[in-house]
């Protein structure tokens, strides 16, 4: 419980009605979530206005209403004189204000990082969480793959795939703060900065990946999705720049005001450069060239692409005060991300490979450095995701075509649409969409055991898409679902 007095605290507002302070208990924009004497935050989306449940969240207990249509809350605050009702000009912007009072203004007593980029998010954040904590800065992780304190997935309830809404994310800031951490990195996607769910956080390290089309379905254009991204920039005190990322990362590290740390594999005009990387069975070693000197560097990391992920934690490091020597040193012992390059073993040396890559550039990598391993036959499951930008579906179809001996289309968090229809949207990608190789499964369940079904000894199947959260959205519901559990099932019933 926390009281609010509203004419002193720094929440701007348009109008208020009722009583200027309040004692709030909770912050919640759903109505059915809703206890005594919480605040209610009336957002307007694309399918409900938040307007039309205040009286519902006020029967619940709510005693603070924040929303932007005047004439609704002048009108209901003759009615609930008990009351606050705040008109503001953006209920978003007004919630991250909230939550940051609520919760103690948790994140300005973290180190915070926040990455943003097509691909690699998740995995920069689970890098830096893992590098920072071996380093002895104990660090936490938000994002796609759950939350995570420096010890342990944490059990939460997320309200977004990627990044949470200001209120979920300001209580796993404090809640990270309260276990001993010293640090979050955290995901930052493109509707999350549209929708100012980051807002009034003033980020240590932003860092930058990589920019490729995604998200169209809701930024409509290109540029209108790299705007979003910038914006992280302009609440950073540091910057993190992919300098082989020609067209954004070359305009960020001529443009960001702080220092900037650029880092990259091709482009040698960056501050950190990995030269001379070998593979094998292990992982990954290489040479960093920083400011022209060398360290010769390994950790047990997969891909070319993983090298880049790798050198945006280290140069988050450099910023955060830690020097290469030390970097180095703890490399060999870093962790990575559920769900990313996690390699699985079965019976008769068949290699389950998991990687969640879900857009065309992010496939074309994951199966170049895939094909760098022995195998016998590569099996590829790629997936429509019913959530997202129908545009994108046929470009995963036409970036495996020719790459794999058995290719299976399935379908993930198919939503409100028919499978049947996401599959052949994926399928017109293919310039031979009836070729015998290629399989098609309506749920992603199926689509893993038929791909573990085409496999053979010495076989790799590479499990790709969007699978998140261990759970499949359908109509609005999570279905729990989890690839490794179907694997498991699988050999144990089919041992060899």
């Amino acid at each position: 419980m926390i009281t609010f007095d509203f004419e002193k605290a720094e929440i701007h507002f348009l109008d208020l009605f009722g009583p200027p302070a309040q004692h709030i208990s909770r912050l919640s924009f759903h109505s059915k979530q809703i206890s005594y004497s919480a605040a209610f935050f009336s957002i307007v989306g694309e399918d409900h206005d938040g307007h039309g449940y205040i009286e519902e969240a006020i029967q619940r207990g709510a005693k603070t209403i924040i929303g932007t249509d005047l004439s609704v809350l002048r009108k209901l605050s003759a009615m609930y004189q008990h009351c606050t009702f705040l008109a503001v000009e953006n209920v978003r912007k007004a919630m991250a204000q909230m939550a940051k009072i609520f919760y103690e203004h948790a994140d300005a007593s973290l180190k915070t990082i926040g990455v943003t980029g097509t691909n690699g998010k998740t995995t920069v954040a689970a890098y830096t969480r893992s590098l920072l904590t071996l380093l002895g800065l104990p660090s936490g992780s938000i994002g796609t793959t759950g939350i995570w304190s420096s010890k342990q997935k944490l059990n939460y309830k997320k309200s977004t795939p990627t990044t949470p809404e200001s209120i979920d994310l300001h209580r796993i800031f404090q809640d990270l703060y309260n276990r001993g951490d010293k640090a979050a990195a955290m995901e930052v996607s493109s509707i999350a900065l549209d929708q100012l769910r980051v807002e009034g956080i003033t980020f240590d390290v932003a860092i930058h990946t990589n920019l490729s089309e995604e998200h169209l379905e809701y930024h409509k254009t290109f540029e209108n999705y790299k705007q979003c991204k910038l914006k992280l920039f302009h609440q950073a005190k540091h910057a993190v720049v992919n300098l082989d990322d020609h067209e954004m990362g070359k305009m960020l590290s001529h443009t960001f005001n702080g220092p900037a740390y650029t880092y990259a594999i091709h482009n040698e005009l960056a501050d950190l450069l990995a030269k001379d990387i070998t593979y094998s069975e292990k992982g990954t070693s290489f040479q960093l060239l920083f400011n022209g000197y060398p360290y010769q560097a390994s950790a047990p990391i997969f891909g070319e692409y993983n090298v880049c992920n790798l050198l945006a934690a280290i140069c988050t490091a450099l910023h955060l005060g830690f020097q290469m020597e030390e970097i180095t040193a703890v490399l060999p012992y870093l962790e990575g991300p559920e769900g990313r390059f996690e390699v699985l073993e079965g019976p008769e040396q068949r290699r389950i490979i998991l990687d969640y890559a879900h857009t065309p550039v992010a496939l074309t990598r994951l199966v170049e450095e895939v094909k760098k391993l022995s195998y016998n036959r590569l099996i590829v499951m790629i997936a429509g995701i019913g959530i997202r930008d129908f545009n994108k579906m046929p470009k995963m179809a036409a970036a495996i075509e020719g790459k794999a001996d058995e290719i299976v289309v399935t379908v993930d968090h198919p939503g409100y649409h028919d499978p049947k229809l996401i599959i052949d949207q994926v399928k017109k990608g293919f310039n031979n969409p009836n070729a015998v190789n290629i399989h098609q499964t309506l749920t992603r369940e199926i689509g893993v055991i038929k791909a573990l079904n085409l496999a053979g000894p010495n076989d790799i199947i590479l499990l790709t898409s969007g699978c998140i959260n261990g759970a499949q959205i359908v109509k609005g519901q999570e279905v729990p679902h989890s690839d490794e559990a179907i694997i498991q099932e699988y050999f144990a019933l089919n041992p060899a």
